[in-house]
């Protein structure tokens, strides 16, 4: 049964900045793909960052320039780095992983909140 388990969300002013990491076990094969999406307060969830196992990125557009994801694939941890971060950003923020074989898993969520 794969298991996500998401860190790093919290509280932070404008400006700061916050890493996210989503670890995944539980399956004998690598995610294809790790990501996040966020879903802010009345708004359908929406992609933040993807990457995939031969190391392209997906980015939102909103937070290209600002976000950088990366991944260990010997861990089957994916990190978002989130920098100068905008009251915009505030949301929750859903791992998102992919397995070819079975098909994709959501995390539990972290909130990120982006205040002064």
């Amino acid at each position: 049964q794969v298991q996500l388990v998401e860190s790093g969300g919290g509280l932070v002013q404008p400006g700061g900045s916050l890493r996210l990491s989503c670890a995944a076990s539980g399956s004998i094969f690598r995610p294809y793909a790790m990501g996040w999406y966020r879903q802010a307060a009345g708004k359908q969830r929406e992609l933040v960052a993807l990457t995939t196992t031969g190391g392209s990125t997906n980015y939102a557009n909103s937070v290209k320039g600002r976000f950088a994801i990366s991944r260990d694939n010997a861990k089957n941890t994916a990190y978002l780095q989130m920098n100068s971060l905008k009251p915009e950003d505030t949301a929750v923020y859903y791992c998102y992983v992919d397995y070819s074989q079975s098909g994709g898993y959501w995390g539990q969520g972290t909130q990120v909140t982006v205040s002064s």
